[in-house]
């Protein structure tokens, strides 16, 4: 049974670590996607375009989204505490980052970060869902992760994930 849960919940993580859209740029990073093609190009431009404008944000998150996307999450964090450094208000943001953390094997720094961001903007879905997973999985808080879990249904009781969502809350419950 407790692989069970662990399966469900790692297909949430897996779920909630989509790509995000970006707030519109706000200087010279191009419009619309990056150029499509390995991740090393993207990451060069992106790079060459915050060596001359630092305080890009736009091209801060991108960079911090495709280098979360390609798996390099500790680089993913890096760029975005660049972003936060100029947002820190940017709740989306933080959530990347704590998912990040989380995928790096910190999760305590990954809780911070979702608490953070639920402080921010208290009815932010994956924030919620997003710590339910970390405290159930990685750090065997059951009580906390049901009550994560069940703060993420009263917000989205018709989420697409909401009957897996219940039934981990059952099992959560259960004790298994």
């Amino acid at each position: 049974m407790k692989k069970i849960i662990a399966l469900l919940l790692l297909a949430l993580a897996v779920v909630s670590c989509q790509k995000k859209e970006e707030p519109a740029p706000q200087s010279q990073f191009p419009a619309g996607p990056v150029q499509s093609g390995p991740l090393q190009n993207e990451t060069v431009m992106l790079k060459d375009v915050l060596k001359n404008d630092p305080k890009n944000l736009g091209a801060w998150i991108k960079l911090g989204n495709t280098l979360m996307d390609a798996g390099r999450f500790g680089e993913a964090v890096d760029a975005y505490q660049k972003a936060l450094a100029l947002d820190p208000k940017n709740v989306d943001v933080r959530v990347d980052m704590g998912t990040c953390y989380k995928n790096s094997g910190r999760p305590d720094m990954a809780v911070k970060e979702y608490r953070k961001a639920i402080e921010l903007d208290p009815r932010h879905l994956n924030a919620h869902r997003n710590l339910g997973v970390v405290l159930a999985n990685e750090l065997k808080d059951k009580a906390g992760a049901v009550k994560e879990f069940e703060k993420y249904l009263e917000l989205a009781p018709n989420a697409p994930d909401a009957a897996t969502i219940r039934s981990i809350i059952q099992q959560l419950k259960a004790g298994k």
